[in-house]
């Protein structure tokens, strides 16, 4: 059994060690209240439940605390995906709920298995998810700068994901995000599809950083088809990430492979991450 999670990437105005060691706290904390989860539950569960409790902490940008689109709205998006059953359940573009991905994770059991828009919240709300506003105090005063044309161009904070193996071996993927913030509404990111989220019997990976990088790359999928034709972890992840040099792009990624193997890499040195295998925990 091991997890892996990621906080997405500090943000250029708060990388200082304080605003670091919260993430880090943050994190210890999720992921070994996760790895307590996994000893009684399965994979998939394992991915949803923790990335509920990311979700839930206004450090990361999902959630609570998600990021603002340009016409005031926060919409958000979030997928998680069994890799022995290929199967990935998501949501794009949800609002006012406060855990896109437990709605994600009850598309599992449906044959429309991903929606958008006007659908999740008609899907959310069908099956008891209740109003909540995700905007917190912070994001709002971020939004109203960048409204005043301020601050636009700054690294946006906080995807957050989890790849978990479990005591079959079994490989699940989880990722949710608020956006990049001032976006066009409606935009959509890599969270929800196969390029930011995306697991086999292989490996799983999630990622997070710019959205139409790791999309116009296919990285997640692209990774774990590497490690499916038997490159490394290692190899995978050097090879895409050799590929996103060609577009300057930037992202950072966690995985774990049907060996146990976890890795990770970034492109920009202020991702957030922690790995637990109920023995080693190591903070990033």
């Amino acid at each position: 059994m091991k997890l892996i999670i990621h906080g997405g990437f500090l943000s250029e105005s708060h990388t200082n060690d304080k605003t670091r060691n919260q993430k880090q706290e943050a994190l210890k904390r999720i992921i070994h209240q996760g790895f307590q989860y996994l000893k009684m539950n399965t994979s998939i569960q394992t991915v949803a439940y923790v990335v509920s409790l990311l979700e839930n902490d206004p450090l990361f940008n999902a959630g609570t605390g998600s990021q603002i689109q340009s016409d005031g709205i926060i919409r958000m998006s979030a997928a998680l995906m069994d890799g022995s059953t290929l199967r990935m359940a998501g949501v794009i573009n949800i609002e006012n709920v406060k855990n896109p991905i437990l709605v994600a994770e009850k598309l599992m059991s449906y044959e429309d298995k991903i929606l958008g828009g006007i659908g999740a919240i008609e899907f959310a709300r069908a099956n008891h998810f209740i109003f909540f506003n995700p905007q917190i105090k912070q994001r709002k005063d971020e939004y109203d700068k960048k409204k005043q044309n301020k601050d636009k161009n700054t690294l946006k904070t906080s995807t957050v994901g989890c790849v978990c193996i479990d005591n079959s071996g079994k490989i699940a993927t989880a990722t949710s995000t608020g956006g990049k913030g001032f976006e066009i509404p409606g935009r959509i990111s890599d969270s929800a599809t196969v390029a930011g989220n995306y697991a086999n019997t292989y490996c799983g990976v999630s990622l997070t950083g710019i959205g139409e990088d790791i999309v116009s790359l296919a990285m997640a999928a692209k990774i774990a088809t590497r490690v499916s034709d038997g490159m490394t972890l290692a190899e995978a992840f050097e090879k895409s990430f050799q590929d996103l040099k060609q577009i300057q792009g930037l992202a950072g990624a966690i995985a774990i492979d049907y060996k146990g193997n976890i890795y990770h890499q970034e492109s920009h040195p202020t991702m957030v991450y922690a790995s637990y295998d109920g023995i080693k925990l190591d903070i990033f």
